[in-house]
C-alpha cells in the first residue's frame, strides 16, 4: 500500500467515512489531476481503474467526499460542476469563458487583504473562494 493510499484511507476514516474502492479511486484521480474534472470526466478516468463504476456512484461518492471536506466542488455558470482535492491553502479560480479552462490563482497578498478587510468589520475568515470569469485579451484589443 503506497503512502498516498494510506493517507487517503486515514483521511476517509477521520472524516467518518468507510474506506471504499470508489472513494479511494476518486481521491486518487483528483489528487493526480492537473485539471479540475467534472463528474463525466471523473467517470471516464475511474473506469480505467474499475470498469464497474457508474455515474450514479461517482455522484454519490463526490457528494460524500465534499460533505466530509475532502474535496471541493466548483460550481460554474452554465457548465457542469468541477472538482478538486480540498486545497491545503485557499486559492481562487479564473475560468476562461471561451475555452472553459480553470486556472488556479494563489496569492498571499490577496489572502492577506481579505483577512484585513474582514478584521476591520470584526470578522475572521473561516473559508473563502472567488471564481473569476474572464476572457483572454486579444493582442489588438485595447485594455
Amino acid at each position: 500500500m503506497s503512502a498516498e493510499t494510506t493517507d487517503f484511507a486515514r483521511a476517509l476514516r477521520e472524516a467518518g467515512l468507510r474506506v471504499t474502492q470508489q472513494r479511494m479511486a476518486l481521491l486518487s484521480i483528483l489528487m493526480d489531476a492537473a485539471d479540475h474534472p467534472n463528474a463525466d470526466e471523473l467517470l471516464t478516468r475511474a473506469r480505467s481503474l474499475d470498469d464497474s463504476m457508474s455515474l450514479a456512484t461517482v455522484y454519490r461518492t463526490l457528494s460524500a467526499l465534499e460533505e466530509a471536506g475532502l474535496i471541493r466542488k466548483l460550481s460554474l455558470e452554465n457548465e457542469p460542476a468541477r472538482y478538486e482535492i480540498a486545497p491545503a491553502a485557499e486559492h481562487d479560480h479564473l475560468v476562461d469563458l471561451d475555452t472553459g479552462e480553470v486556472i488556479e490563482l494563489a496569492s498571499d497578498e490577496i489572502h492577506q487583504l481579505r483577512a484585513e478587510l474582514a478584521a476591520r468589520l470584526g470578522y475572521e475568515i473561516v473559508s473563502q473562494h472567488t471564481l473569476i470569469r474572464a476572457r483572454k485579451i486579444k493582442p489588438d484589443q485595447p485594455r
